[in-house]
């Protein structure tokens, strides 16, 4: 993978959600075998993505990467004796916090996988690169350093080679700006869609919402349409407001319903895959996955 495209997929920007800090920061996909059929390599990338929280250990305001054991959790509140008095150096406290924190972990991954599988259905199914497929730009940051802020894809019209696939693109875009209002003179000019993925969106956090606005800026000044692509329904009324006032366009986890509005049906008619169906026929293996991770984190 190019150096700076590595950059590009693991830098993002800081926020006060943990659970949204954590989600941001997917860092790039895996690689894939290339002779796995499609649907068994975006398996591999959730499968992928879940395990990694069997390596979660809770830090304890330490600050550690990689957390404590339950061995240095206990020698450590031993030997504070406020702690040590009121018994929060049991066992059945550690596995408190790892269990809480573990529910984060699972929360933040399969935000993960999902990105990296819409990622790769780019590529696949519209005939994409890598590069092609992320979109990232700089902005100034402390002390003159230049960083780099990344969104989870993108569909540019002149990247597709496919006519069908680029119609469908364009008529779209064509509905959206009726929808939301862009008129026809910029609609002209404009490239294709950058897109967020989240999970859901479980956070009231201001700070994030100004950044993703802040995004949504910088996307139609470089011409493109910016879209937030919920895997899920889960979204609260008023931030999804004023995400719509300021003109992202909110796909959301709906099963039916407009391309302009859901995001299976946004992947199924114009990505040309039905993502909704993967996950119902791979549901099995991932539920198993997701309990074999539920049982590691509440074990001590």
């Amino acid at each position: 993978m190019p150096a700076n495209l590595e950059i590009a997929l693991s830098e993002e920007y800081e926020n006060t959600s943990e659970l949204d800090i954590l989600e941001e920061k997917a860092g790039p996909p895996p690689a894939l075998p290339p002779n796995l059929p499609k649907d068994e390599r975006y398996f591999l990338l959730i499968q992928t993505a879940l395990r990694k929280c069997l390596e979660y250990k809770p830090k304890f305001g330490k600050g550690r990467k990689e957390g404590l054991s339950l061995e240095q959790f206990t020698a450590m509140y031993s030997a504070d004796p406020f702690y040590h008095w009121f018994g929060i150096d049991s066992p059945l406290m550690y596995a408190a916090h790892k269990a809480a924190g573990g529910m984060t972990s699972i929360y933040r991954q399969i935000g993960i996988g999902s990105q990296w599988v819409f990622y790769q259905m780019l590529q696949d199914h519209l005939g994409l690169s890598r590069e092609q497929a992320i979109w990232s730009y700089k902005i100034d940051g402390a002390r003159g350093k230049q960083r780099t802020l990344t969104l989870d894809g993108r569909i540019a019209l002149r990247d597709l080679k496919n006519a069908e696939a680029r119609a469908k693109i364009q008529k779209w875009l064509a509905d959206i700006a009726a929808q939301i209002g862009i008129p026809n003179d910029t609609l002209k000019n404009i490239k294709g869609i950058v897109f967020e993925t989240r999970q859901g969106y479980k956070s009231k956090d201001s700070k994030r919402q100004n950044a993703d606005i802040a995004n949504a800026s910088k996307a139609y000044a470089n011409l493109y349409v910016p879209a937030l692509l919920l895997f899920s329904t889960q979204i609260d009324g008023d931030v999804a407001q004023r995400y719509r006032e300021s003109l992202w366009v909110l796909l959301t986890g709906t099963l039916q319903g407009a391309n302009t509005a859901s995001g299976y049906s946004f992947c199924r008619e114009i990505v040309g895959y039905d993502l909704a169906d993967f996950f119902t026929r791979y549901s099995p293996r991932i539920k198993s996955e997701v309990e074999d991770v539920l049982k590691a984190l509440l074990s001590t």
